[in-house]
């Protein structure tokens, strides 16, 4: 497989039988990158659409079932308002101009997140991509958008509790799977793999009580950069560590 300067990215190195099902990525740096480059913030986030594209791609040509996207957090409309309106127009313009890429490879949409906070002609859009790749059976792409770990979790608790409440549930019955059944990636398999980008070593509310288990990657690489080779880096190192889930290990393995 090539870069998209035209290098050879070797996949070779990675054991198909050990893939993580489900990655999540922070798509973090696009600030940082223009900054470095002299170009306006908005030219960052430009920039790092290219890296999705990348991501998506190699997803695909790996098989791998579940890619979830950090792409907007609640607290991310904090920013200035001409940064948010340029983020949502980029947004608008990448659903319109993936939408037939996706349903022409097989990628099933899917959102998590407030996107009733979303601009109403842009979440019209999402339920228009989400209806129209709904059978399909390849990648599922997730986009976080206004998503916040917490406020998912306490959603969840929400939810059981009203259960609770109407009598359909008795509080002695709630167990994982209940629990579970009310958060947004309930449909999602379980996460196997976070990768953050740009050096920072926190996880900024994203998918809080879905990473109990999982394996997290950190790179100084900024998303903007991000490529191919990274994401296969990502994997390998992923596929070097002994995943216990608080068992011990066997002896002599």
């Amino acid at each position: 497989m090539q870069n998209r300067e035209g290098f050879l990215i070797d996949l070779s190195k990675i054991d198909a039988a050990r893939l993580p099902r489900h990655i999540a990525v922070i798509m973090d740096g696009n600030g940082r990158w223009a900054r470095k480059n002299f170009l306006p913030r908005v030219e960052g986030h430009r920039r790092g659409v290219k890296s999705v594209d990348r991501v998506v791609t190699l997803c695909r040509k790996l098989n791998i079932e579940a890619l979830t996207l950090y792409s907007f957090s609640e607290e991310n409309w904090n920013r200035p308002r001409p940064e948010i309106a340029a983020l949502m127009g980029i947004l608008d313009e990448y659903l319109h101009k993936e939408l037939d890429r996706m349903k022409r490879e097989n990628i099933r949409f899917n959102t998590i997140g407030r996107i009733e906070e979303l601009p109403p002609e842009i979440n019209r859009f999402i339920q228009k991509a989400q209806d129209e790749t709904r059978n399909n059976d390849g990648l599922i792409l997730t986009l976080a958008l206004s998503y916040g770990g917490r406020r998912e979790i306490l959603d969840a608790v929400r939810k059981v509790a009203k259960k609770v409440q109407d009598g359909r549930l008795r509080a002695e019955d709630i167990d994982f799977t209940e629990f579970e059944s009310g958060l947004a990636t309930h449909d999602l398999p379980e996460l196997d793999l976070l990768i953050r980008t740009s050096g920072e070593l926190r996880v900024s509310n994203f998918l809080l009580y879905q990473i109990a288990y999982t394996e997290l990657h950190y790179t100084n690489v900024l998303w903007p950069e991000f490529e191919e080779s990274h994401l296969v880096e990502a994997i390998l190192d992923f596929q070097k560590r002994e995943r216990r889930f608080g068992m011990v290990p066997e002896p002599n393995a």
